[in-house]
């Protein structure tokens, strides 16, 4: 007979084949790729750098992130747009420290020739949501902040020397497009440090919801689909459930799209991605709202995330370059 230190572990939840979560509280990812080490001394395929670094600031909890820069051997002294990323995952798994993300970020800042900034923002259901928002929020003042000469916080020198902060774009995809998004908003109702601002934005099949299906969106197990169910398990104190202003941008009372603090948007969306004509909707109210920059619509083949999974297909080739061309 089995001793009862040895009995298997109750489960409090699970969403398979994605994540469980027991009743002593500890979170066992089932789903994602395993982390790699930075590439300090160039990455073997495209020669970009990077590290990992903390970023720390006043009176906020530090968090780390992973920098990119490209191999700058011809021009030492070449100043470059910043980015700064957000890794998709539901928000609650995957890495900036992550296989599929650190060759994913490799390939794109070889290919767009900018300093990049990957933030490992705090993951639920440990840290549930808002958390991921406003440590990505707290990622872009830092950046900002290598703009002025501010004291006290320690500098990054990549940014310093080679960043060029007339340039700044913030991205991510899936799940990170969603906090990209969020992140677009909140610049337009509060300043970065040094007056910087935001230039661009861009949004890898992103992740936005309602309560009420659109497009080709099933009405019957709505409720059931993966969509629907990560969101409540990563954000279960939401105001209005998945018609909360953050997952649905087109709710009554929701923020004005109009308020979005970039002048440029790349939206990406996948023609057999289930989030498609949630993309294309968000698109539409973008157009729809008096915002007064410049956005463009990018529809390509494949499905969710196929550009990050399947790198080496023609159809991420060419999402890749699409959104390389966009961050100038």
């Amino acid at each position: 007979m089995a001793s009862a230190s040895s009995s298997p572990k109750e489960v409090a939840t699970e969403i398979l084949p994605y994540i469980r979560v027991y009743k002593d509280g500890t979170v066992e990812r089932l789903l994602g790729s395993p982390n790699v080490p930075p590439s300090p001394d160039g990455d073997p395929e495209t020669g970009v750098s990077s590290k990992d670094i903390t970023i720390s600031v006043l009176n906020y909890t530090s968090f780390p992130a992973r920098i990119y820069l490209p191999d700058l051997s011809q021009n030492q002294n070449q100043k470059l747009p910043v980015l700064i990323y957000f890794h998709g995952g539901g928000f609650c798994i995957e890495s900036s420290f992550s296989f599929f993300t650190h060759r994913y970020l490799s390939r794109l800042v070889y290919e767009a020739k900018v300093v990049a900034v990957s933030v490992e923002y705090r993951l639920a259901p440990e840290n549930p949501l808002p958390a991921a928002y406003d440590d990505c929020w707290v990622a872009l003042r830092w950046a900002a902040s290598h703009s002025t000469d501010t004291q006290g916080f320690k500098k990054e020198l990549w940014l310093t020397n080679h960043g060029d902060f007339g340039r700044l774009y913030i991205g991510g995809d899936s799940s990170g497009a969603n906090i990209a998004h969020d992140i677009a908003i909140r610049a337009g109702n509060e300043s970065l440090p040094g007056g910087v601002k935001l230039l661009g934005a861009f949004l890898g099949v992103p992740y936005f919801l309602g309560s009420k299906p659109i497009g080709s969106e099933p009405i019957e197990g709505f409720e059931k689909s993966f969509s629907y169910v990560i969101w409540n398990f990563v954000y279960p104190s939401a105001p209005g459930g998945v018609d909360n202003p953050k997952l649905n941008t087109l709710v009554a009372g929701a923020p004005s799209l109009a308020g979005l603090g970039c002048s440029r948007l790349l939206v990406v969306v996948a023609e057999n991605d289930e989030l498609r004509d949630r993309g294309v909707w968000y698109c539409n109210g973008v157009r729809e709202s008096g915002w007064e920059g410049e956005l463009e619509v990018f529809e390509t083949e494949g499905a969710h995330t196929s550009h990050i999974l399947e790198i080496d297909t023609e159809i991420a080739k060419t999402v890749i370059k699409r959104i390389a061309s966009f961050l100038v």
